[in-house]
């Protein structure tokens, strides 16, 4: 009975005082936390600026202007058509894909984290193959603490019902186990660009 009581209550664990503010001082917060971890950031003013700033950080970063992207709804909404030098391909990811592209569930304050789920729409390999990983995150979509990220996952699909997986990536793969040097690409991207996307109210 106690672990039944456990279940249903969700009960939050320690929350960081400094995840507990308004949204737009959580937008704050986590680009703070997320550049501290070598994640960079576009901002976009609209929607229909998305492509732009995907093919723009590929150029500049002298990638490639070709990717993988998700089969999901939310992507295929953005006008990719305007930017016709821009190569994509939806579906799982190769391992000649060099550069990925997601949308994000939600975007954590506290510690910088994007949260992404595994699915149809969404698969895993496009998460942990290519080299450079560009997520899509709204500003509605950013949340003070992990506690409100699986909230609002439990809103979505319901109590008993989860992906396969949920990864939280905060930065770039990174690992120091070897000669204690901090090495990019470990295990996953060594790239994690997100374009975040005013889609509210300052």
């Amino acid at each position: 009975q106690a672990v039944e009581a456990r279940i249903v209550a969700h009960a939050p664990n320690l929350v960081p005082q400094r995840a507990q503010l308004d949204a737009a001082a959580q937008v704050e917060l986590f680009e703070s936390m997320a550049a501290r971890v070598d994640t960079s950031f576009s901002q976009v003013a609209e929607a229909a600026q998305v492509p732009a700033a995907v093919a723009g950080y590929l150029a500049e970063h002298n990638l490639p202007l070709r990717a993988v992207m998700a089969p999901d709804a939310r992507l295929d909404a953005y006008p990719w058509a305007d930017q016709p030098l821009l190569e994509l391909r939806r579906g799982r990811a190769e391992d000649a894909d060099a550069v990925g592209i997601t949308a994000a569930f939600a975007g954590i304050a506290e510690s910088g984290t994007i949260m992404l789920l595994s699915g149809p729409e969404s698969p895993s390999t496009i998460n942990l193959m290519p080299d450079s990983h560009i997520v899509v995150l709204r500003r509605s979509e950013i949340v003070g603490t992990y506690e409100e990220a699986w909230t609002a996952l439990r809103q979505r699909l319901g109590d008993q019902v989860m992906p396969r997986t949920v990864l939280f990536v905060t930065g770039p793969s990174r690992t120091g186990d070897i000669n204690q040097t901090l090495y990019l690409g470990a295990h996953g991207p060594r790239r994690v660009h997100i374009v975040l996307v005013a889609d509210g109210p300052d």
